[in-house]
């Protein structure tokens, strides 16, 4: 009597499986793409990291180099966006800044998600005390002004980068906790877990390896918004003198050396170019956070 063949189904099965998951891809990827502000979002969002990335290639001049013989110069074709108030070009300092922009961006929002996730999912896991515990320290965190707490730790630290980052990401993982643990709750009574818990999968194993993929969507969603926020706040503590702090260039600091009044009518791109700036990558943030938002949800029809 001829065996069945268990491989054979196997690999069946496995192709199924695959075919499925191809299937919802491209549904994710033609919902996100019917959104045509993400899309635009997403395009321009690349040309800025490009520029960004490519900064020294796309302009011949020193971001910190002064010539104040030419200070505040109309555009023209050596200067495209003319000079500030030392004579440095206001486009090559655009280009650079943006590096700091992004670099505190993704840096802080990186640190925040991860600190967030793994309090959540721990929170939403285990639940009773541990849930109670960590859910009150949230509660705490939230309670206490972001921006009076950012001020406070900027000013009783040197500002820079680094320093910027690690701030940012201990203040801002609160709301990624509160959303995973939301999503943990849903999730540790499916069917899967409850199997993995019934051969003796050990509970950190279940958390990351179980649960923690089928809840990537809104952490993802929640990412992709924060970087934005993250931009505006640190644009904010530069411009007050609190961030980024000069020569170095940075979008905030631009603005806070253009703040002029005979500078803003007579010389008005001066502030203008880093506000624009800010506004279309803070708004190019947003775009892709709702097309992400919309494609990773299955209650959206396409």
């Amino acid at each position: 009597m001829a065996q069945p063949n268990l491989a054979h189904g196997n690999d069946i099965e496995l192709q199924g499986l695959s075919t499925k998951a191809d299937t919802l891809t491209k549904i994710m990827v033609r919902k996100f793409f019917k959104n045509k502000l993400a899309v635009i979002g997403a395009v321009l969002l690349i040309l800025i990291i490009f520029s960004a990335v490519f900064a020294p290639i796309l302009t011949p001049h020193d971001p910190d180099k002064q010539d104040l013989f030419k200070r505040l110069a109309d555009p023209s074709k050596e200067h495209l966006l003319g000079t500030d108030t030392f004579g440095r070009d206001i486009l090559t300092r655009l280009l650079y800044g943006a590096r700091i922009s992004l670099l505190v961006g993704f840096a802080s929002v990186a640190g925040a998600i991860t600190i967030g996730t793994a309090l959540g999912a721990i929170a939403g896991y285990f639940g009773g005390i541990v849930d109670a515990l960590v859910m009150r320290f949230v509660d705490i965190m939230l309670s206490i002004p972001q921006i009076f707490l950012l001020i406070t730790l900027v000013t009783l630290f040197k500002p820079g980068v680094d320093k910027l980052i690690i701030i940012f990401a201990l203040t801002g993982w609160m709301t990624t906790a509160r959303l995973v643990r939301g999503e943990f709750l849903s999730l540790r009574s499916r069917e899967f877990v409850l199997a993995s818990k019934t051969i003796g999968t050990r509970s950190f194993t279940i958390i990351f390896r179980e649960i923690l993929p089928n809840a990537m969507g809104p952490i993802i969603v929640a990412a992709t918004l924060a970087v934005g926020g993250v931009i505006l706040a640190e644009s904010a503590l530069s411009y007050l003198g609190l961030g980024i702090m000069p020569p170095t260039p940075s979008w905030g600091n631009m603005l806070q050396g253009a703040q002029s009044i005979t500078i803003m009518l007579n010389q008005w791109w001066v502030p203008t170019a880093p506000g624009l700036m800010i506004l279309i990558t803070v708004l190019c943030f947003n775009f892709v956070g709702d097309g992400l938002r919309d494609a990773l949800d299955p209650k959206i029809n396409e």
